[in-house]
Order: structure tokens, then sequence, then C-alpha cells
């Protein structure tokens, strides 16, 4: 894990942060140098360290701050409590806005964790199992109502989060659909994966 930000500015903390993100998604975390990535943002190799001790700390530090981050702001959404179909078509909304501006986030997240040490892996899967339980515990709680169609919600629930994850690696704005008009076309999608095909079955959120 990264050293907390001292004397040398927390600017070049983060300046670090961002360079090493950069690198990392373009041109892969074996193939990125903390030299390289001194130069990127132009100090000297050295003042990273006052930072991070070496490329995994850093590596584990984005990945790691990724998915809290990502907890977080799920936590702050209000996804839940609510009926399963609300609480499903808020999660779907959620993830997608959330992942659509982080395309380097999200593709080191999942191209990267292979390199992630034993320990700061498995510091990363917990994080994402406790973010993935939200939309497994919305699909078995419908599940259990009768209202969804699903008889494994974890497996069920790991499609739904590569699918909406998907959205990063082909979606730019200025294209022919709005983040919005994304937003429908998936919400539609999971609802019929769990057995909802009748717009009118899903429920309306009340402001």
């Amino acid at each position: 894990m990264a050293r907390t930000a001292g004397s040398v500015g927390t600017k070049t903390f983060d300046e670090v942060r961002k360079a090493a993100l950069q690198l990392f998604a373009r041109h892969g975390y074996a193939a990125v140098s903390m030299r390289q990535i001194a130069a990127q943002v132009g100090v000297q190799a050295g003042a990273i360290y006052n930072h991070f001790p070496n490329k995994q700390a850093l590596l584990a530090d984005l990945l790691i701050g990724h998915m809290r981050n990502l907890i977080k702001a799920c936590d702050e959404a209000g996804i839940q409590p609510a009926s399963p179909q609300v609480e499903l078509e808020r999660f779907v909304r959620f993830h997608i806005r959330y992942h659509i501006d982080r395309a380097d986030e999200v593709f080191i997240a999942y191209m990267e964790l292979r390199n992630l040490e034993p320990d700061n892996f498995r510091e990363v899967q917990t994080l994402r199992q406790r973010y993935e339980r939200v939309l497994r515990d919305i699909l078995r709680d419908g599940a259990k109502a009768g209202v969804f169609e699903t008889s494994d919600a974890p497996v069920a629930g790991m499609a739904i989060i590569a699918m909406l994850t998907g959205v990063n690696t082909w979606f730019r704005y200025g294209g022919r659909l709005s983040v919005t008009q994304i937003e429908e076309i998936y919400v539609k999608m999971v609802m019929q994966s769990v057995g909802i095909f009748d717009p009118a079955l899903r429920e309306e959120e009340n402001a």
C-alpha cells in the first residue's frame, strides 16, 4: 500500500497515481517502469518513492482505491431498500454511470489483477465480493419473492456485471447513443435476463 503523502506534496502524490493509471492502461503494468512514471509527472524517480515504496504498491493503491471508491459511491447511491425491481434498475443505472467515465480504472482493475501479489490480490477480491454482494442480494430477494427467474444468483450477478462493465469497451461520447439511452437499453436487457419482459411489471420509483 501507499505511504501517506507527506511534505513532498499531495499534488505530486495525485499526479503520480494519475500518470501510473494512464501508463498501466496504455502499455501494461509489466512494461512500465517507475522511471517512466516519474518522467510523465516531471519529477525525479526518487520523488515517487516518497509516496510509494515500489511499483507493486502503486498498482495495489490504484486497484484497492478504485474498489473502495466504488463501494462508497454505491452506498451513497441509495440503491436499497426498495422492491427488487426498483433495486435492480437502480443498480444497473449506478454501475453504468459510475464506470463509463473511468475506462482506465476499469481496464486495469480486470487486466492487471493478475499482477497483484497475494495479499493485495486478496484485499481487492474481498472488496470486489462486497460490491458484487449488493447485486446478488437483490437477485436472491427477487427470486425468493417470485419476481425474478434465476436459479443461481452468484452466476447471474457475475454475468450482469460483466455485461454492464462491457459498455466501457465501446462507448464514446458523441456517438449514436447517449448515456441515458444506453441505460434504458441495458435496464431492459437485465430485466429480461431475470424474466421480466413486460415494462409494466417494472415498478415506478417514487421520488
